[in-house]
């Protein structure tokens, strides 16, 4: 009885995975709040929400669709009137709540994924060559081993003078983000532009290797590919902000995911949280799963 069901299960469980819907699930760990926003790529629909608040301790669950690419970030210091027109001290979109279409002003610290189609693998990494705003990590839920990446380091503590960019007397105050060299001076070896527009021009700067050091799995400039693109296949991208600043809610069990290396496929740590809604699909999946085993 049980090999016949094991089989019909074993057979339809690719069907199943291919089938499920990625989804991002973003989660507020910072001591105060901040207003997420979302921009697609060149030919891929906008996600249902391109921004919003999110308080303290919240999250909140966005799905997608195959083959979707863009970018997810945070702003800070934002202030919106009844309208959703305001404006934010770090990582404003034209200064509107949803920023519709509208990428993040640097500098600011991205998630940036293309999803695969079918069995295709997804590509994402956490980039920092637009500057540091807030510490992230982006951590795969999969079925089997996939590597979280992010930047969990207060890089605005160890921003250079010039590069730093001071809040206002209204907002957090002191240093709310760190530009880019490119963002700060211009130039175009920092920029990866003119002549320095490849690899083997553009090199690591004395810039680009402070924010290297402080997180060596984000990319910290233009070309810098090796150590800074992962793939996954996942049903679900956590995506943390502020994740060791140990803010919990009564109602969440949060594990700190830990960076795991890059090359043996250890999985990291998963938020859960109440709030995190499970994708119609894997509903079904969790299903045939327990009537399977449930009944051998």
């Amino acid at each position: 009885m049980a090999s016949w069901k094991l089989l019909i299960f074993s057979s339809i469980l690719p069907f199943l995975i291919d089938s499920i819907s990625c989804t991002f699930t973003i989660t507020n760990n910072c001591p105060y709040t901040i207003w997420p926003g979302t921009l697609a790529g060149s030919g891929t629909p906008q996600l249902p929400a391109t921004g919003f608040q999110l308080s303290s301790g919240e999250t909140i669950t966005i799905p997608n669709t195959p083959g979707w690419s863009g970018r997810i970030w945070a702003r800070t210091g934002c202030v919106f009137d009844p309208t959703g027109v305001g404006s934010c001290q770090t990582g404003d979109c034209g200064g509107r709540l949803e920023c519709n279409g509208i990428g993040a002003t640097p500098p600011a610290s991205l998630f940036e994924i293309t999803l695969g189609i079918g069995d295709q693998k997804d590509f994402y990494d956490v980039s920092l060559v637009d500057g540091y705003n807030l510490p992230l990590v982006a951590v795969p839920r999969v079925y089997g081993g996939c590597n979280a990446t992010g930047c969990i380091a207060d890089v605005n503590m160890g921003c250079p003078q010039e590069l730093q960019v001071i809040g206002s007397d209204g907002g957090q105050g002191g240093v709310v983000a760190c530009k880019s060299a490119c963002e700060a001076f211009g130039l175009d070896q920092y920029c990866c532009s003119g002549e320095f527009a490849n690899p083997t021009t553009c090199r690591p700067s004395f810039y680009s290797g402070i924010f290297k050091r402080a997180c060596p799995r984000a990319y910290s400039y233009a070309f810098d590919d090796g150590t800074s693109t992962f793939t996954c296949k996942a049903f679900e991208y956590a995506i943390i902000f502020c994740p060791n600043s140990g803010v919990r809610r009564p109602d969440d069990v949060i594990t700190p995911p830990e960076i795991g290396e890059r090359r043996n496929g250890k999985s990291a740590g998963i938020v859960s949280s109440s709030t995190i809604l499970l994708p119609f699909p894997m509903s079904i999946f969790v299903l045939l799963f327990a009537i399977y085993f449930g009944r051998t």
